[in-house]
């Protein structure tokens, strides 16, 4: 089933402002909470369509590529683009929208109730660039790349501490949460916010892991196999998820994202999907008609030039360009046949051309105000 257009689900126009739009989430998520609407299937999937609607339309970046390719466009960029969220993915990232400015006990539990939800850590995105040749970007490849990162400690299993030994904290009681009471001119204001003694973690190490220094995260480098498919244009991002930083003392990895460079090709040059080549034939070879090599991604083909050729026509080779990213049709190869002018002849040649050039046959009919190439040649010559 294809997916919404992001600016119908948040109710908002395309030219909403970032505050519009956050407090266009901030209503559906209150709305469609599974706090609000336990055991509802169809509301979850609500709250979860809201918060990717949201991840991207939030982002610059993401949202400039959604106005211009639609989901196509953010499919690979990180984050919910390309969906499989959890709802931990949800609670993790945008908890803050919601605990601090309403009060609501976390963004797990509303009134002061509910879950109560412990924090999750998550770790920081990777971005890297891969250059990729033409014959890449139509087939499509695997890479290996090695990325240095944080990953999760060995000795301690990410965990952070000692022997896997944890205190509960005595400031939150366990839930990582805690609400103050301030006065304000308009009343109590009740606002809940992450344990400053654990950091919402809800627990403290007893002992510090040696290894990792109580962090649960160590440097290190790792070769990671990232699958591109055919038809990725220059600029575009893949999202490899999970592939990122390791969270602190364990939680959600953050992800690799790759940016995909082109190499500049010796002989094709990309237009959208369509190859263009540029072909270059002698005089004689225009008049008289040839056949030609000419090299595309998958290899060199031939090509036949009829007689009577102009220079600059246009010669289509069908489904020789490169493929769509989404695997619905494919581009061109375009050639282009340039005559070739020598730029010096010998006494001899000129007086052959100047034989041609009194006959019938050669007697130029341009089109519109446009010169043909023996026009060229006469003005050239003199």
């Amino acid at each position: 089933m294809s997916k919404r257009d992001y600016y119908e689900v948040l109710g908002v126009s395309k030219s909403a402002s970032k505050e519009e739009i956050k407090k266009a989430y901030r209503k559906m998520a209150i709305k469609y909470h599974p706090d609000k609407n336990p055991d509802d299937k169809s509301a979850e999937d609500k709250f979860k369509e809201a918060a990717e609607a949201y991840e991207v339309l939030s982002d610059d970046t993401k949202r400039q590529r959604y106005d211009q390719f639609g989901h196509e466009g953010v499919k690979g960029a990180g984050g919910f683009g390309g969906g499989g969220m959890s709802m931990e993915d949800i609670f993790s990232s945008f908890g803050d929208i919601f605990g601090d400015a309403f009060g609501f006990g976390g963004f797990g539990g509303f009134g002061g109730g509910g879950r109560g939800r412990q924090r999750v850590n998550k770790g920081s995105n990777i971005r890297i660039r891969v250059k990729l040749d033409l014959k890449e970007m139509v087939n499509g490849v695997e890479k290996k790349v090695k990325v240095k990162k944080y990953t999760e400690c060995k000795t301690c299993s990410g965990s952070g501490a000692k022997n896997g030994a944890f205190n509960t904290c005595s400031t939150c009681n366990g839930s990582g949460r805690v609400t103050r009471v301030s006065n304000t001119f308009l009343g109590q204001m009740q606002t809940t916010g992450a344990c400053p003694t654990c950091g919402g973690e809800g627990k403290v190490i007893q002992e510090k892991c040696t290894s990792c220094y109580g962090e649960g995260i160590v440097q290190d480098e790792e070769i990671i196999s990232i699958k591109i498919p055919a038809g990725v244009t220059e600029g575009m991002q893949l999202n490899v998820s999970g592939k990122g930083n390791a969270a602190r003392r364990g939680g959600i990895n953050g992800d690799l994202l790759v940016a995909i460079e082109e190499k500049e090709d010796p002989d094709l040059i990309r237009d959208g999907n369509d190859l263009i080549y540029n072909l270059y034939i002698s005089l004689s070879d225009a008049i008289l008609g040839t056949t030609a090599e000419v090299p595309t991604v998958e290899g060199k083909v031939k090509i036949k030039i009829e007689s009577g050729t102009q220079s600059g026509k246009i010669l289509r080779l069908r489904n020789k360009g490169i493929p769509q990213v989404n695997g619905y049709g494919r581009g061109d190869m375009l050639v282009q046949v340039n005559v070739w002018i020598p730029e010096k002849i010998s006494k001899e040649e000129k007086k052959l051309i100047e034989k041609l050039q009194a006959s019938p046959n050669f007697v130029p009919q341009p089109k519109g105000k446009e010169k043909s190439i023996f026009e060229r040649m006469r003005d050239y010559f003199g």
